[in-house]
C-alpha cells in the first residue's frame, strides 16, 4: 500500500496578468501548506484572465517555484495558459513541465484556446491523481474516463462564483467513482467576470464526506491525509 499523502488545495491572492507577483504568493503558500501535493485554481499564474500571454515552462520567472518545492519537498500543480490552452503545469524539484490540458472549455474560453485531446493521470509516492480543470469537472464522461485511467484522487483547479456548485459536483464525483476529490478554487477578484471568485476549496473523502474546506477569502488552504 502507498504511504498516506498530505494534499492541499489552496487559493493564493491573485494578480491580474502579473506572473511575478503571483509566482511569489504561490511560493508564500506552499511553504505555508506543508503539504506534498499543493493544488492551484485554474489560470492561478495569470489570473482568470483570457487575453493573458502564454507562459512556457522555463520561463524564468517562474524559478522561485522550483525552488520552493525543492526545499519543502512540494509537488505543485499550478494553473497557466500554454500553448494556446489552459494548462496544468507540474512543478517539482526536477523542473517544470504540462501536466495537463483542459478539455472541456466554456464558450468564451474556445474563442482564446484548443482543448487537450485526453484526461491525465500523475503519479506521487505510489497515488494516481487523475487531472482536471474547471468545465471539465462538470461533464460526467471526464470524471469517468479519467477515474477508467485507475486514480486515488481526482483533482481539478478551478475557478467559478458558486461554491455550491463546486460542492456538488465534487460530492457526485466522489460518490459515482469511489475516489477522493479536491478542488482549489479562487477566491477574490481574479478576473474574467469573477467579483469575487467563490472559493471554498476543498477536498473530499471517497464516501463523498468533507475532509477539508477553506472558506470564501483569499489565502484559504485546505489539507487532509489521503489514506
Amino acid at each position: 500500500m502507498p504511504e498516506p499523502l498530505t494534499l492541499a488545495a489552496v487559493q493564493p491572492p491573485s494578480t491580474s496578468h502579473d506572473v511575478a507577483a503571483n509566482v511569489a504568493e504561490h511560493v508564500l503558500t506552499i511553504h505555508a501548506a506543508h503539504s506534498r501535493v499543493v493544488l492551484f485554481p485554474e489560470l492561478s499564474l495569470t489570473g482568470y484572465e483570457l487575453d493573458a500571454q502564454d507562459v512556457v515552462p522555463d520561463d524564468p520567472r517562474l524559478e522561485p517555484l522550483i525552488k520552493a518545492c525543492a526545499s519543502s519537498n512540494t509537488v505543485a500543480l499550478v494553473g497557466a495558459p500554454v500553448g494556446g490552452s489552459i494548462a496544468m503545469l507540474r512543478v517539482d524539484s526536477t523542473g517544470i513541465t504540462v501536466a495537463y490540458r483542459k478539455m472541456w472549455l466554456g464558450h468564451i474560453e474556445a474563442d482564446h484556446f484548443e482543448p487537450g485531446e485526453k484526461p491525465a493521470v500523475i503519479t506521487v509516492d505510489g497515488r494516481r491523481l487523475g487531472l482536471a480543470i474547471c468545465k471539465d469537472t462538470g461533464v460526467r464522461r471526464h470524471a469517468a474516463d479519467t477515474a477508467a485511467l485507475g486514480v486515488d484522487a481526482y483533482l481539478g483547479g478551478v475557478c467559478e462564483d458558486d461554491a455550491d456548485v463546486l460542492a456538488n459536483r465534487s460530492r457526485r464525483i466522489a460518490a459515482e467513482h469511489g475516489v477522493w476529490v479536491a478542488f482549489a478554487s479562487f477566491a477574490g477578484m481574479t478576473g474574467g467576470g469573477y467579483e469575487p471568485a467563490a472559493g471554498c476549496s476543498s477536498i473530499r473523502t471517497p464516501a463523498g464526506l468533507v475532509a477539508a474546506q477553506a472558506g470564501p477569502e483569499p489565502g484559504g488552504i485546505a489539507r487532509a491525509v489521503l489514506v
